[in-house]
């Protein structure tokens, strides 16, 4: 059953990206019009960049996101580790732990 349901895992993978690139070929495969009427690529293209965030703000996010996983981490082992001393100490005392 295993080996079923990795296999169908693989399929929808599969299935996902065939869709996916039928989605966006269009939009990649489109080309400006040039300006004398004639279809196809211009010769020049522009960039324009404006807005976006500082460097310092997502840097920022990410310190953040950092100390977050960090503490959840830490409160987590935490738990873990109360929980294997309740359930040793009542391992010992032949306790049910709980």
């Amino acid at each position: 059953m295993n080996r079923i349901h990795r296999c169908l895992g693989v399929v929808t993978a599969l299935g996902g990206t065939l869709l996916t690139l039928a989605v966006a070929a269009p939009a990649a495969l489109a080309t400006i019009p040039d300006p004398g009427g004639a279809a196809g690529p211009q010769s020049e293209t522009y960039t324009i960049l404006a807005g976006g965030m500082p460097g310092w703000q997502i840097t920022l996010i990410a310190m953040a996101a950092a100390a977050v996983a960090a503490i959840a981490a830490v409160l987590l082992d935490r738990a873990r580790a109360a929980r294997r001393s309740v359930a040793a100490a009542a391992a010992r005392s032949g306790q049910p732990a709980g």
